[in-house]
């Protein structure tokens, strides 16, 4: 069959928003040399016809039923009923051929196989795949190494290692790398584990997990020790205070949500082939547990079109939602057979399970069409019902195909031998869904929305207010639509006590934000009691939540035998607010209240230093708090020429002048984190009023040796470099006509990044110099899940 080419004309047009456009034609369609060669038709064919192939190749069935198989494919994906994972959009039918998110390799406890494990996870990393790996089978740091007669450096030292690997393969992918890093609860570095991502900008690359065990979880309920053991020896290595550790993993979560928990044993649970061996370790996002060397490929069906109107009344369409599961199992079955795996293990051990993943996305969608609030028990009702049907659909078909194609060669021994014969050890997965989401104009796997409205800023400067399409229909609908109305809520960020809307809509377009940890729980649980694997789900929490409130949490999940759990709470990863009061404390009293109003608790001075709470007396002293970082802002990018190769200076504005300032330095490299500093400095300073001059008169002229021995380079520093930047459109002022006229005025060495139209971007930063509530790559608020940011405005992704 010819995997190239045009869709036939006669087939499904695919109804894309302008967005979901952008997404396909930035990440998947088929490019050379930079320009877009392929329609989102002609990609979802390439994609149903490698898929189909394995029909004819492999299973023997003619031309015909394998042309008619593969237009049955591309129109679940043609309708948005169903995507699969995006390696399979991308790779499929393309020289790279690599076409599974998932993979989990296994560390054992020495130097060879550490490196190899490195290796490995670049070659995946390479081919668009994430890895997760359980780091519970190094020694613990200072043991003694009989070969050399030295000291072990410990699990985390070498996560730093693999973190810089990821680091150096990434620059060149279509995607991120992204890991997960997961150490046992009773290994003897537990404690350097938990705070080993303290600092944001440490170990990025890594999502990071506890590995939970019941043993602890039962400790901490009785409030006592429990063992540590030595993963070198099997020996004992000590004893902690459960309650305490448990303490630690919510105050670090609490700080910046990580780490997270993995409950294993309830992994090892639902093992499907225990006689392979334990379950240690999940993929980034944590939904998917695997065997070491295994991988798995996912896919999605869209909720949101699995409604229909029967009898005047929106209801679930069972029959739709049957056809498309089954249909979908045959797919994700046949890639298991088309995907080239970048290891030969890899290939062994998956082909040896058959394990696939269908989930679902555009869950709050359909609960908003069915007129259901998602914090109700109607709700968690719905939840239970659709995931058992998938869950039952999915097993009917893989039943079919085990008879006409054989169970998966681990069948026996499994846990379905002499159950139920299977072509697959696992069948249902929650993925977070991401970009495939955004594809399918769908809200993100089975989280609430995001937002109702919100503000974006376009090329010319010009501020457009984006609302949900739902909502829109709604307000049109029951006629309380108006553009004021729009912006009122793009504004506000909520519909929640707005007069204009009617309060049955309020309480459906209730957002991430707006619900109740409990009830995001209460959701996850019902999905995690009929999918096979895991569910990929962030728990949101206001930024006044309270230690104590995460671990509730965290005692619900265990309650409701959930396999994981991530928490985030609002802020916890951006630039933190300074203090607002005029004394120490009602400082100290806000700063004890947010850590859950412990008696006696230490607090942290703005120096660092720990201070008693009880202190008797402490002087008034004067601060400043930065007015807040506004959503959007207009801003251009410099390339500057210094002494180290090139730094990229971007300076930022909103209605009231410039008020931020980031950089980034080349390949070349340079004093990134100095300059970054500098620029962060900068940011606060003149946000919290600070003259624009007196600023620049600071930082100008400040030189550094390699500017000064480097011939062409006009700047002294990078603080000078920054300086002049600042300096210059402080006195042109930034909106894009100006930015333009001065487009010609590159003094000093400047030289000007543009668009692909030659003129200057609105808010388009470099990656990784935005702030962390910002797209690096265009600027937009991000969103946080399971672990990872995902930008629904451009498609823009990271875990760590």
């Amino acid at each position: 069959m010819n995997f190239e080419g045009q869709a036939p004309k006669n087939w499904l047009k695919i109804n894309l928003t302008p967005n979901a456009r952008v997404v396909l034609e930035k990440r998947y369609l088929k490019q050379i040399d930079g320009q877009v060669i392929e329609t989102p038709e002609d990609m979802i064919y390439r994609v149903a016809n490698v898929i189909a192939a394995i029909e004819e190749e492999k299973y023997g069935k003619g031309e015909k039923e394998t042309r008619a198989l593969a237009k049955e494919f591309y129109t679940i994906m043609a309708n948005l009923e169903f995507m699969p994972n995006s390696p399979t959009l991308m790779n499929a039918g393309r020289d790279l051929g690599q076409l599974s998110a998932c993979f989990v390799l296994p560390i054992e406890d020495s130097m060879e196989d550490i490196f190899d494990a490195i290796k490995n996870a670049a070659i995946i990393h390479k081919s668009g795949g994430g890895t997760g790996f359980s780091f519970s089978r190094l020694r613990p740091k200072n043991s003694m190494v009989r070969s050399t007669g030295g000291v072990a450096s410990g699990p985390i030292s070498f996560m730093k290692v693999f973190n810089s690997a990821t680091e150096a393969v990434k620059q060149g992918g279509t995607r991120r790398g992204a890991n997960m890093g997961i150490l046992k609860v009773d290994h003897p570095d537990i404690l350097d584990f938990i705070q080993c991502k303290e600092d944001n900008k440490e170990i990025t690359n890594f999502n990071i997990s506890v590995g939970i065990t019941e043993e602890f979880m039962k400790a901490v309920r009785e409030e006592r020790d429990y063992d540590l053991i030595n993963p070198h020896s099997g020996e004992a290595a000590g004893k902690l205070s459960a309650r305490e550790v448990f303490a630690k993993i919510v105050d670090h979560a609490w700080q910046n949500g990580e780490p997270g928990i993995v409950f294993l044993d309830r992994l090892n649970e639902s093992n499907p082939t225990p006689q392979l061996g334990k379950i240690e370790a999940t993929n980034p996002c944590g939904e998917q547990p695997l065997l070491p060397n295994e991988a798995c490929n996912l896919g999605s069906i869209n909720l949101k079109l699995m409604v229909t109107e029967k009898n005047g009344k929106m209801v679930i369409n069972w029959e739709r939602l049957s056809h498309v599961t089954r249909l979908a199992v045959r797919f994700l079955d046949n890639v298991i057979d088309a995907n080239q795996y970048p290891l030969k293990i890899i290939d062994e051990v998956v082909k040896g399970n058959r394990k696939i993943g269908l989930g679902v996305m555009g869950f709050a969608d359909m609960l908003i069409l069915l007129q259901t609030s998602y914090a109700t028990e109607e709700a968690v009702d719905y939840a239970e019902k659709v995931m058992k049907f998938i869950q039952t659909e999915a097993r009917i078909e893989s039943q079919r195909l085990a008879e006409e194609r054989g169970t998966f060669p681990n069948y026996e021994s499994s846990i379905y031998d002499g159950v139920m014969k299977l072509r697959n050890a696992t069948l249902t997965t929650i993925a977070p869904t991401g970009t495939i989401s955004m594809i399918c104009a769908a809200s993100s796997g089975v989280e609430p929305l995001f937002a109702v409205a919100y503000t974006k800023t376009v090329m010319d400067g010009t501020s457009l207010v984006e609302v949900n399409p739902l909502f829109e229909t709604f307000a049109k609908e029951y006629n309380f639509y108006s553009p004021e109305l729009m912006r009122k809520i793009a504004e506000k960020g909520t519909v929640l006590g707005l007069p204009e809307v009617p309060n049955w809509v309020q309480e459906i377009f209730t957002t991430a934000q707006e619900t109740s940890p409990e009830w995001h729980i209460r959701i996850q649980a019902a999905f995690q009691k009929y999918t096979d694997n895991a569910v990929s789900k962030t728990i949101n929490f206001a930024n006044s939540a309270t230690r104590e409130d995460i671990a509730e949490a965290y005692r619900l999940a265990d309650e409701l035998n959930c396999k994981g759990l991530t928490v985030y709470r609002d802020g916890s990863r951006e630039e933190q607010v300074l203090s607002t009061g005029t004394t120490v404390p009602a400082a100290a009293e806000a700063s004890k209240q947010a850590a859950g109003g412990d008696q006696g608790q230490a607090l942290t001075s703005s120096a660092g230093q720990i201070t008693a709470p009880s202190t008797p007396f402490v002087p008034e002293v004067n601060t400043v708090m930065p007015r807040p970082r506004p959503t959007t802002t207009i801003g251009v990018t410099e390339k500057i020429k210094i002494g180290c190769g090139n730094l990229y200076v971007s300076v930022n504005a909103d209605e009231k002048g410039i008020c931020e300032v980031f950089t980034n330095t080349g390949r070349a490299g340079g004093c990134s984190s100095q300059s970054e500093a500098t620029a962060r400095l900068i940011s606060i300073a003149l946000r919290s009023g600070l003259s624009v001059d007196a600023i620049i008169e600071q930082v100008k002229g400040i030189r550094c040796p390699a500017c000064m021995r480097r011939e062409g380079v006009s700047v002294t520093s990078c603080p000078d470099a920054i300086a002049r930047v600042i300096k210059k459109y402080n006195e042109v002022g930034i909106n894009v006509t100006q930015v333009q006229a001065v487009e010609g005025q590159n003094a000093s060495g400047l030289s000007k990044v543009t668009g692909p139209s030659g003129k200057i971007s609105a808010k388009k930063s470099l990656p990784g110099v935005a702030p962390a509530n910002a797209c690096p790559e265009c600027g937009m608020p991000i969103n946080h899940e399971s672990g990872c940011v995902v930008c629904t405005h451009c498609g823009y992704s990271k875990c760590g």
